[in-house]
């Protein structure tokens, strides 16, 4: 053995006697580490039960909200300081809608209409209708049916009225008559005096309370005073308004519907005038009540002394149509 071999064994020796002086003096802790549960144990082994009053975390526990970074909330200026301008990345205030103004009315264009078709004009200074005149009023003659006024005029003939046809008239602002008739005996023997410019349809109601109402009547209750021979009538066609007024609606006289009866003239004795006879209890008084009951049978308007002021001296008799046939009759 050489003296270098010598040395490489004591030099072994001597680690290893300090590795087991250091060894002998150190110790093992009392209790070993626990094993952690594997995350896939969470539903098998009970959860460590928490104290009964849990703490509330510490304040630098909880995260504060951040801020997006790209909005920046303005700052609140103190109560006495004014506000600071905006700059340029403040939160813009949100906008408010303006209000909708309606769009002005125009006419739209386009070719012109038809006459009677599309908005009419308004009523002169907003004039309620009552309180129009008749040029305000803008109205036109109504149009007659050739087929019915052949009819009607056919009817007349064999009742024995005396009548010839007359021109188209047109007084304007809707007065005038589409087939105009000239009357001049209401029946065979009865004159119709003046002669009466009328629409057919109202000289055939004339034509038939006549022949079935005050001929009756009169050979009842006035027979000493003989046959009927003339009907004297006051108005027949007229332009105007209702009553001669000024303002209202149009006359049915201005469309050749209305005819105004003033008296009776028979072959003896006086003319029975008509005027007011409610309290008349003698036989003419019967005789005008009765006739004037008995218009309401062939007239759609029946209006006598006792109806107003307008017409104390003469039946107005005409033949407006109404909706769903109605009649007055005063």
């Amino acid at each position: 053995m050489t003296e270098t071999d010598a040395l490489r064994k004591l030099s072994i020796l001597a680690i290893l006697l300090a590795a087991a002086t250091f060894l002998a003096g150190a110790r093992l802790p009392p209790h070993g580490p626990l094993p952690q549960p594997r995350p896939d144990a969470g539903d098998t082994t009970s959860p460590t039960p928490l104290p009964d009053k849990a703490e509330p975390p510490a304040p630098d526990d909880v995260p504060a909200p951040q801020p997006k970074p790209d909005v920046k909330e303005p700052e609140t200026p103190a109560p006495d300081q004014p506000a600071a301008p905006q700059t340029e990345s403040a939160k813009p205030e949100p906008i408010k809608p303006e209000p909708i103004k309606p769009a002005p009315t125009e006419p739209m264009q386009g070719p012109p209409l038809p006459p009677g078709k599309g908005p009419q004009p308004p009523a002169e200074d907003n004039k309620p209708p009552a309180e129009q005149t008749l040029e305000e009023q803008h109205l036109t003659i109504e149009p007659e049916s050739d087929a019915e006024h052949a009819e009607c005029t056919a009817a007349l003939k064999a009742l024995g009225v005396v009548f010839k046809d007359a021109p188209r008239i047109d007084d304007g602002n809707g007065c005038g008559i589409d087939k105009p008739i000239i009357v001049s005996e209401a029946l065979p023997g009865i004159t119709l005096k003046p002669e009466a410019t009328i629409r057919c349809p109202a000289a055939l109601a004339l034509a038939r309370w006549m022949k079935e109402s005050v001929i009756p009547t009169a050979t009842a209750a006035l027979p000493e005073q003989g046959r009927l021979r003339t009907v004297n009538q006051a108005t027949s066609y007229m332009c105007r308004l209702r009553n001669g007024a000024g303002t209202g609606k149009i006359s049915e006289h201005a469309r050749g519907n209305a005819i105004d009866v003033a008296s009776f003239h028979f072959e003896k004795g006086e003319d029975v005038a008509v005027r007011s006879r409610r309290e008349d209890s003698t036989l003419t008084g019967a005789f005008q009540r009765t006739v004037s009951a008995a218009g309401c049978l062939f007239f759609t308007t029946v209006l006598d002394p006792e109806s107003d002021a307008a017409h104390e001296t003469h039946f107005h008799l005409d033949v407006i149509g109404r909706k769903g046939g109605y009649r007055y009759c005063h």
